[in-house]
């Protein structure tokens, strides 16, 4: 068995805790150049929570500090002026989606209408045999009210159905031809949940907001085979071990994502643990309950030691950016409007309730005040409703909560998974969110520290694609509340900031917390060897600068993905 000995600073996961007992004591020396310190000895740079060296073999930590150095390595790796700490996590992704973005039209960052319809025009003219040109993740800030018109995609293919998503995954964006082939024209009926968004003359403009409107064009597109999707899942673990990411909660599984998973699995091309979401739909979830136990069971039998399937993912609501989000008062811009809630309150919490008594973790989408409040009394229903039970219930994006619904997850044990590179006044905020809700209910955005102060279990994630996957450019966000050009100087709402020990703490043992990865927590000895070394320590650097840092390695398990 190959023994890895790791030499130099190493951030155990504890943040202000103590150091542990395997340290080094009181005026011992820390090791050939490490300098000499003062006080427990660790030397210029170290913080109480660290220690010095890290040992592993066959896959887990075997020592930590004099003992570590004591044992007798295979292979060294000087830590230099870096970091090595727990591996990220991912609280709240898409990894099958990230990584299929990756073979359609690369939309991502164009900056106008012009720019994404000749790309898609490159991309069909590349494909001539792709029957449907499917994309994902174009800005809809770029034009007003994100209503963008089919013409202008008709002007690059007009033979073919174009369909796109916007790259909040909430709103999709299609040419004439796939209206046509949806059967969507002037006279087709608004659907229960969403938006067909139309031209004066009532036509149909080609915007699609929500599940049953986008799903008029989505469901006609071909499913992708397994080979595709396995091979998306390969580029997501490339991607995510180039950012020190070790572990994913997949949010929105679909039934025919497992076999993808467990193909993937066996052919050894997943390299990060997940954890797989089934997403509940509000029109049949009473027959969901017997397909996802029978999931649950194929990947606990066939999905091998990085795959879990505990989770049923509830979409609360929608965005602010659209709309749809679940308001408890009226939008600014739509005083008719407070939103759409995707279920009606009692009728989340039954199936919340369900799920919870069938052995499921909950994750709910909730975005609004209202949606969030609902989201609170559903998981409240269930704790009264069911016998007690390690549940960990996770509430996702928390964008705005009414102040008196803040103790509230504390009380009921619900684990907070902020997006924190969100919490910036950036485009989407001053253009298209603030206008929507005001500014008293703007500055009531991401309360990461209130729920942090409150007691609550706090844990980070990016829902990449929607935005980066990189934890470092959240982490830098979540303690400035500065966009990265530096506004405001002040940091918006400020009293929201966190240490950098705190966002450290969300991105590793918080998001371990909600995996029920207890052992994955913190550094010590038998834990799996889930580690990720940086270039230098946050903790140290210019806050501005937490997002240049960069990853020198990550290891699962002991083993090198990067």
């Amino acid at each position: 068995m190959t023994t890895i000995l790791f030499r130099g600073r190493v951030r155990t996961g504890a943040g202000a805790g103590s150091v542990s007992g395997s340290d080094l004591e009181p005026g011992s020396e820390p090791g050939p150049g490490m300098g000499t310190g003062a006080g427990v000895g660790l030397g210029a740079g170290f913080e109480v929570g660290d220690t010095y060296a890290l040992a592993v073999r066959d896959g887990r930590i075997v020592a930590l500090g004099a003992e570590a150095l004591a044992s007798d390595a295979d292979e060294v790796v000087e830590l230099g002026a870096g970091l090595l700490l727990p591996a990220f996590g991912d609280g709240h992704a898409h990894p099958l989606f990230g990584g299929l973005e990756h073979f359609g039209p690369q939309l991502k960052g164009l900056a106008s209408v012009t720019e994404i319809a000749a790309e898609v025009g490159r991309w069909a003219a590349e494909h001539p045999d792709e029957e449907w040109i499917v994309g994902a993740s174009y800005d809809p800030t770029l034009v007003s009210g994100g209503e963008f018109d089919a013409r202008w995609l008709d002007a690059a293919v007009a033979d073919r159905p174009v369909v796109l998503r916007a790259y909040d995954y909430h709103t999709v964006w299609c040419n004439t031809e796939a209206l046509r082939r949806a059967g969507v024209t002037d006279t087709t009926p608004e659907p229960r949940l969403g938006w067909i968004v139309r031209r004066p003359d009532g036509s149909a403009m080609g915007t699609l907001r929500e599940w049953h409107a986008c799903d008029l064009v989505l469901d006609r597109v071909p499913g992708r085979p397994v080979d595709e999707l396995v091979d998306a899942l390969r580029v997501a673990g490339e991607v995510y071990a180039s950012a020190g990411l070790t572990w994913v909660q997949d949010a929105w599984v679909e039934p025919e994502m497992v076999s993808a998973y467990v193909e993937a699995s066996r052919r050894g091309a997943l390299s990060f643990r997940a954890n797989l979401a089934f997403r509940a739909d509000p029109d049949r979830w009473h027959g969901q309950r017997f397909e996802f136990v029978a999931a649950r069971r194929r990947v606990e039998a066939e999905g091998g030691p990085l795959l879990s399937a505990r989770t049923v993912k509830f979409f609360a609501d929608g965005v602010i950016e659209g709309g749809t989000a679940a308001m408890l008062e009226p939008y600014c811009d739509a005083p008719h409007s407070c939103g759409m809630p995707v279920w009606p309150p009692a009728a989340l919490a039954e199936a919340v309730a369900a799920f919870d008594a069938d052995g499921f973790q909950v994750h709910i989408h909730a975005i609004g005040d209202a949606g969030v409040r609902a989201a609170l009394d559903a998981i409240e229903a269930a704790v009264a409703a069911n016998p007690a039970w390690d549940r960990r219930p996770v509430i996702a994006h928390v964008q705005l909560v009414h102040p008196a619904d803040l103790p509230r997850f504390a009380a009921l044990g619900v684990i907070a998974n902020f997006e924190p590179l969100w919490a910036q006044l950036d485009p989407l905020q001053t253009e298209l969110t603030v206008p929507r809700v005001g500014a008293e209910r703007g500055d009531l955005q991401y309360p990461m520290r209130g729920v942090l102060d409150s007691g609550a279990p706090l844990s980070f994630g990016s829902d990449w694609p929607v935005s980066s996957h990189q934890p470092l450019a959240g982490i830098q966000i979540a303690v400035t509340r500065r966009t990265f050009e530096g506004t405001p100087a002040e940091g918006w709402t400020p009293g929201e900031r966190l240490t950098v020990d705190q966002a450290l703490d969300a991105y590793t043992g918080g998001v371990a917390y909600q995996a029920f990865a207890d052992d994955r927590r913190v550094l010590a000895v038998g834990a799996p060897a889930d580690l990720v070394w940086l270039s230098a320590d946050p903790r140290t650097a210019d806050p501005m600068t937490l997002r240049d840092i960069t990853v020198k390695g990550t290891w699962l398990a002991g083993e090198r993905t990067y």
